[in-house]
């Protein structure tokens, strides 16, 4: 996987109204030109694109391609590594560093790692689960969950539940996409180096595009339309929560009654603090990402709203202690 140079997002020193509007923007579409979202947010070209770059600089934004795995009919797995101390990084970094692991955290005080795998292949399932991980020095333990039924995340955004975009707003900037055909999308062999470039930049440019592909301008416009439109692809936007003040976030892994899985799943999407839900088969039955301004915040959640949840049966809280990769690598200290 190509490398990237170590870099620490510094958080803007305010992040006003506007800021968070183009955030919203971007993860509405991130592929929007900088005029049409200052049309619709009544500003200038010249401030969307000042805004653009000041959170890319210093709140570590990035758009990105993302497959999609539920349209595309591929398995995603989290896996839950327990380390000892002075490995821990170790391993998170290599985790990091592989093309089939979109996710890498480190959590728990630092001796767990916290991973989500997309094999491309079942030998890439195989070698990693089988192979590479179980011969490791300083993996304590391995627990592996197949994510089964995504109840919020992918391409639907955290940034909805905020809702820094009124109504109109996000109605002129949502794209206009025919319906999701019924059989499951694919990813061409020839398509996959233009899906690669747009995992590495989501907003590069056609002529960008077509360096990166070989492609004629038109191919490659109806080849990304194509893949917008059979939602094999989406453009998806990674900042670190601590741009809108939320300071504190953990993995909660959920038992909850059987009967009760797909109840408690939905209730867990509508809550403002869940920023990814997901059923799996595994130890638990339920995964989500909690965010929260503070550590009382996070209590507060833990011990209300996720508590009061009927068929809930049991909590495990790991903390975050460090975000190792998102999306796009970016190796963080």
């Amino acid at each position: 996987m190509e490398s990237h140079k170590s870099r620490t997002p510094r958080t803007p020193r305010t992040l006003d109204e506007l800021d968070t509007q183009v955030l919203h923007a971007l993860e509405t579409d991130g592929r929007a030109p900088f005029s049409k979202i200052a049309a619709v947010l009544g500003v200038s070209d010249q401030t969307v694109a000042r805004r653009y770059r000041r959170l890319t600089a210093e709140g570590g934004l990035s758009v990105v391609g993302v497959r999609n795995a539920e349209r595309l009919g591929t398995d995603f797995w989290m896996l839950r590594l327990r380390c000892t101390p002075e490995g821990a990084q170790t391993i998170a970094n290599a985790l990091a560093r592989r093309p089939d692991t979109s996710w890498v955290a480190l959590m728990s005080g630092g001796t767990e790692v916290t991973c989500l795998t997309r094999p491309r292949n079942p030998g890439d399932h195989d070698d990693l689960l089988l192979g590479k991980l179980p011969r490791t020095p300083h993996i304590v333990e391995i627990r592996a969950f197949q994510l089964l039924h995504g109840f919020f995340g992918g391409a639907r955004g955290w940034l909805s539940k905020l809702a820094p975009l009124n109504a109109a707003q996000l109605a002129a900037l949502t794209p206009r996409l025919p319906a999701a055909p019924g059989t499951p999308a694919r990813i061409a062999p020839e398509d996959e180096a233009l899906v690669a470039a747009l995992e590495a930049d989501g907003r590069a440019t056609y002529p960008e595009l077509q360096r990166a592909t070989g492609l004629s301008e038109s191919s490659v416009k109806r080849r990304l339309t194509a893949l917008l439109e059979s939602r094999a692809v989406f453009v998806d936007i990674e900042y670190t929560p601590e741009l809108l003040g939320y300071r504190v976030a953990a993995a909660l892994w959920i038992t909850a009654a059987p009967a009760a899985l797909h109840s408690v799943g939905e209730a867990l999407a509508s809550h403002d603090e869940i920023a990814f839900a997901s059923a799996t088969a595994g130890p638990s039955n339920l995964v989500a990402t909690v965010v929260a301004r503070d550590t009382a915040g996070l209590y507060a959640y833990i011990s209300g709203r996720l508590g009061r949840l009927e068929g809930v049966q049991h909590v495990e809280t790991a903390p975050f202690l460090r975000r190792i990769k998102q999306l796009k690598y970016r190796q963080s200290r």
